[in-house]
Formats: structure tokens, sequence, C-alpha cells
């Protein structure tokens, strides 16, 4: 009957509450009703960070209702006017749980506290819907003995006073006089704010990250709500807790405790993510991974973008089903959408490249607010002091660990740490023997080199050097992935991969890290190599060098990781497109290895790959190549396929494909002439 209201996919200040059916039984109705109730007394030891005393009198409210309820109940009595008035009564207390939460909820603190206001006028509103609820309760026909104190009750409920209290008030005063103070380039008062932070009980750093993090999601549903004052004061608020959660906690313990966290719930992630299948995360219609997953009538999902563009079109109609819509709603798929960001984060995937609207502040350079620009910029100033005094190691590891939490999500955030010479400062730390130190320094450095501007500095500072001597001899395995993830994004300048490969360690070390490595560090190793080759043809003479191939081909023959296998024939794919790569491939026997992924992966990418693969093995291969792939009885369906489901660069190497098997036939076997042209008919309609 009451369903599950916890959980993170809905926003704080939002009651999604239902009326129970209308042919409900009144025992089951009551049930129900009295097991809310009870739900909603439990908070009574729950902390509340603002609107303290006004949750405490409405809990006190439904706490005095359950003798009543259980009287009734005991009674077994129940009618018309019963059944109205614990239904209207079962929606007000689902309501009130769900505000009760929010008030409750970590990371949301600071949010609730700026919105007192507002939530003492829900206490009142749900109040009075419970003194409204009883008022349709018809006493005469049931039997109970509590009438004089239900009608006491319904009159408190009525006539009680909600009001913003007096501490709420003082806290929310210095909060927006902290947000001008930054505004005017002024340090807050410390010891007001630490008052306001002991108030709202953020007294950890793990804590105030939380407040961070969500005003940082917050922010996001925002961008797409289109309430843009909204952002820029929720912004001014994270540019607010992001300054004090550096200057004033307790970073260094706390920050290896959440290191800690992060890499355990990393594992577990990636567990989760092993048995699910990366193709549902791609859209439909565009085949790409979505950004903004929405569901619509018929319960299929699409990424947001992709199906308005199919209803702008005068499509009324699911795209996978063809049933005619009766409402073109779209719903938020949350639960998906986390996914999909987690399994970007595993694969080493940049969720900034998804799509995601250009509005979106968190993936521009642009503050949300003038407050969070100046909070930011003397957080990254104070930041760069620390690292650059070199005194007090410890201070020092607590820079770094807050610079790679700063630069992890936020564009304007890496902007300004840049700005302000971080670069050259984590560059050094990178020959720590501080094993911590180094992978911080590195994680933070990869964080910054999503920002263009970064990696010309990195390059400038013989950063190249100091990175390869990580990827290495890193002190720690994350320390050394990082540093592959570091090299992709380096060498996405036509200039600096070339200067990556004259490195005389990088390519063998990554060759290294795919061998040896955990398998997020060999994603990183095989992604970071795929990068290099690109343009690059001594850079493919050098992966070949060290002896590359067989590596790569014992990954397709005997990983189970189907993301892994899918990195690893984009790096063949790419070493094919050369002679001498193909002759490599060939040589280990990776021909019938793609036959058998292309006819049996669930992977849309790996099967593109596989065509790439084998449209440059027949090319460089000889007839020798295109004799055998003739003889393959699966392989023309699979060529199929692709031309139908595959992308439009894969539909195109898979028909160029087909022309070559369909040109050997010609010359070999004459009398299947017309069997041939038929087919060529029907890639000419393609």
């Amino acid at each position: 009957m009451i369903r599950n209201p916890i959980g993170s996919d809905r926003r704080v200040l939002t009651f999604p509450a239902v009326h129970p059916c209308e042919n409900i039984a009144p025992s089951t109705l009551l049930s129900s009703l009295i097991t809310l109730s009870h739900t909603i007394s439990n908070f009574q030891c729950r902390f509340f960070s603002s609107n303290k005393r006004n949750a405490r009198k409405v809990i006190h409210l439904v706490t005095l209702l359950q003798p009543f309820l259980q009287e009734i109940r005991e009674n077994e009595s129940g009618s018309g006017s019963v059944t109205l008035c614990f239904s209207e009564l079962h929606l007000t207390f689902q309501k009130l749980l769900f505000l009760l939460e929010d008030l409750t909820r970590e990371g949301a603190r600071v949010r609730m506290l700026m919105e007192s206001g507002r939530v003492a006028n829900q206490f009142r509103v749900l109040s009075r819907s419970v003194a409204t609820a009883l008022d349709v309760f018809n006493f005469g026909s049931v039997e109970v003995e509590m009438k004089e104190q239900v009608e006491l009750l319904m009159t408190q409920a009525r006539d009680g006073r909600f009001e913003v209290e007096d501490d709420d008030k003082r806290a929310m005063a210095i909060v927006m006089e902290a947000v001008t103070r930054f505004e005017n380039r002024v340090d807050p008062d410390e010891g007001d704010v630490r008052w306001v932070l002991d108030h709202i009980g953020v007294r950890t750093w793990s804590e105030c990250n939380k407040e961070v993090k969500f005003l940082d999601s917050e922010i996001g549903f925002e961008w797409f709500s289109e309430e843009s004052r909204k952002v820029g004061f929720l912004c001014s608020l994270m540019g607010f807790m992001s300054y004090w959660r550096c200057l004033m906690m307790e970073v260094v313990d706390e920050g290896k405790k959440k290191c800690d966290e992060v890499r355990e719930r990393s594992i577990q992630n990636e567990m989760i993510l092993r048995f699910i299948n990366s193709d549902d995360f791609r859209c439909p219609i565009s085949l790409e991974l979505m950004s903004d997953p929405v569901t619509i009538e018929t319960g299929h999902t699409y990424d947001r973008c992709s199906i308005l563009k199919w209803f702008t079109s005068g499509n009324v109609t699911c795209p996978k089903t063809g049933k005619r819509l009766g409402s073109v709603e779209l719903v938020p798929n949350l639960v998906l959408r986390r996914l999909i960001q987690q399994y970007c984060r595993v694969n080493g995937i940049p969720i900034a490249d998804l799509g995601h609207k250009k509005r979106d502040i968190s993936r521009t350079a642009q503050p949300g607010s003038l407050a969070q620009e100046e909070a930011m910029k003397r957080l990254a100033g104070f930041l760069c002091g620390m690292l650059e005094n070199g005194v007090d190691e410890e201070k020092m590891n607590r820079a770094t660990f807050e610079t790679r939490v700063l630069t992890k999500t936020s564009i304007f955030n890496r902007s300004c740490l840049v700005e302000a010479g971080s670069v050259p400062l984590l560059l050094k730390l990178l020959q720590s023997r501080d094993s911590s130190a180094q992978e911080n320094a590195i994680a933070a450095l990869l964080n910054l080199s999503k920002y263009n501007k970064s990696r010309a500095i990195m390059v400038e500072n013989w950063g190249l050097e100091m990175i390869v001597g990580v990827l290495k001899k890193g002190l720690k395995i994350e320390a050394r992935q990082h540093a592959a993830a570091v090299l992709f994004y380096i060498a996405s300048n036509d200039e600096y991969r070339k200067l990556i490969g004259e490195e005389p360690e990088a390519i063998p070390s990554l060759i290294r890290l795919i061998k040896d490595g955990s398998d997020r560090a060999k994603k990183n190793g095989l992604v970071a190599l795929f990068g290099l080759l690109m343009h690059q043809p001594e850079n493919h003479r050098r992966v070949l060098a060290a002896d590359a191939v067989p590596l790569l081909v014992n990954i397709i023959k005997t990983c189970e990781k189907e993301e892994l296998v899918t990195d690893a024939l984009a790096v063949l794919a790419s070493l094919a497109e050369k002679s001498e790569g193909t002759k490599a491939i060939l040589q280990c026997g990776a021909l019938h290895v793609a036959l058998e992924i292309l006819s049996s992966s669930s992977s849309r990418v790996g099967k593109e790959h596989c065509v790439s693969l084998l449209l440059s093995l027949s090319k460089n291969g000889g007839v020798d190549v295109v004799a055998y792939l003739v003889k393959s009885p699966s392989l023309m369906g699979s060529l199929y396929s692709q031309l139908s489901e595959g992308t439009s660069r894969a539909s195109k190497k898979a028909s160029t494909l087909i022309r070559i098997l369909h040109e050997f036939y010609e010359r070999r076997s004459p009398g299947v002439k017309a069997a041939v042209v038929q087919r060529d008919q029907f890639i000419h309609v393609w």
C-alpha cells in the first residue's frame, strides 16, 4: 500500500503523494494509515538541521492521533465518511513524511536552511490539512471514546503557529551576508560561519562535501527546468560550502577515509556494471550514450534531445513500437541516468562528452554567480599558496587532496586553479615518495587535463617526462592508471601526440600497464594507446615495435570484460590501417577471432570496430584474407545487419566490405553473378 518514498531520485520539497484507490477496503486503508503514522512518529529521535520546533510539533500531532486510529481499527467500524476522511489523511501523512525526510536528509542541510520560510509554510498547510480531513469524520457512525480529544487536536492543528525560528533566521542572515561579502571580495566572518555550520550539524569534511555534491546535483536539475535565478543562488551556496570545506574542516583524515570509500564504491560499481549490457545505455534513436534519459508513455526510454526531435517532426508514436501516444509527457529516468554516469566513471568515458546541454553550468568555464566566482578564486589562491610553501607536508597533502576534489566535476573550478598556477606545483609533487600525495597530484592533473589550457602548461613545464615517470614507476597502480588517462587527454593535440610518442618510456609503459594492471588500468592504457595512434605513423611503428599486437589479440581472445575487448579491437583496427600492422595481426591469428566477435557480440561499438578491422585486413592482407572471409557462413549476415542497425560510419564500412566480397565472388564464381547483382542493388538503396 505504501510506496517507499525514501530515495535519492526524489527532489527535495517535492511531494509525489498519491490518493489511495477508490475501492480500497477501509481496514486496509486504516492499517496503512497507522503504519504511516508510526513511521512519522519515529522521526522524533532524528536530527533536524532547521525548523526543529515545527517538525516536533507536527510529529507530536500525528503521535496523538495514533490511539484514535487504533481504536477505530479495533472497533472494525467504517462508512463512506470514514473512508473519505482517512483517504485524505493518508495523502497528508505521505506529504508530511516527505517533508520530514527532506529536513533530516544528509547533504541537504544548508539547502533546507535557506528554504526555512517555505518549509514552515508547508508545515502550516499540512497541519491544517489534517484538521480538514478530520472535519468530514462522522463521529455518529462509529463508537469512539476519544471524540473530545480529537476535536481538541483538530483545533490545535488548524490554529497552530508555524513560523521560522529565530536561530534559523540568524543562520540564514549569516549565510546571505557571507555571500554578499564574497561578491565584494571580502572574507566572511569565520566565527559566524562556524556557528552556522554547527547549527545545521555540518561538522566534518565528509558532511560538508555531501552538501557540496547535493548542491551540485540541484544546480543540474534547475538548469533543465529553466530556473536561472535559482541556479545563481545555488551556485553561490556551493561556492560558500566549498570554501569552508577547505578552510575549516579536518581534511586530511577525512580525506583519506573518503578516498578509501570512493575506491571501495568504485569496485562495487564495477562488479554491478559487469553484468549490465552497455547497449542498454544507448538511445534507440541516435545509438549514442544517453545524457538525459527520459521515459515515454509506452515505457521505452530515449535520450531527451532525440525524442524531442522525433516529436517536433510531427511524430506522435513510439519509435520502437510504433504505438500512437496519448501523451508526449517525458519522465526523467534518474536511475538509468545515474547508472550511465557510473558506467562512464568506471570505464573512463568523459561524462562531459555525452551531449549535455551547453547551458549546463558544470560544463562551462563560466561561474554560476559572482559570489561563486570570488569564493573559488580566493580558494584557488589559498590552495596554491599551501602547495608552493612546501614546508608542512601535512598541509601540502591536504591542499593536493582538496585540489583533486575541486577539479573533479567543474570546469570553472579547473579554470580557477589553472589561472592560480596549480599545474607546475602539482607536477613537482609527482616526484613525491608519499604515495597518497603522488596519487592525489596525478588525479588532480587528470581532472585539469580535461581543461584545454592546462595541457599546454603541462607540456611547457616538462610535464610529459614526469607524467610518463609516474606511468612507469608510480607508487600505486591508481597513480599509474591516472597517468595513462592524462596522456590520453594531452594526446588530443597533434603536436603533443607526437611528443608523447617520442618519450622513450611512454608506449612501453602503456603496454606494461595493459598487461599487468587492473581492469581500470587496462582500460586507461588502451584508450591512451588508441589516442596516440591517431594520424601518427611514427607511433604506429613504435606500438608494433613494443610487441603490442600479441597482447591485444590475447585480450580479444580471452578477456571476459566486453569493454576491454572493444577497446582492444579499436587499437587493432587502428594498427591494421597500415600494412605492417595488418601483417602482425594476421600472424597472431586474429582474423577468426574478429569474425567470431562480430557474429556473437552484443556491443554495437565492438561490432563496428570488428568491421573496421576486417575491412583493413581485407584491403592490406591480399586475396588470401578475402578468400578466408568469403568462406565464413555468418559474415554476410552480420555485415548486412550493420547496414540497418549500425551507426552511419559502421554502415559505410560494412557496405565497402560487402562490395569487396562481392567483387571477389564475381572474379572467382561467374555462376553466382546474378545473386551478386541483386545484393548490390540492395546496397545502393542504403
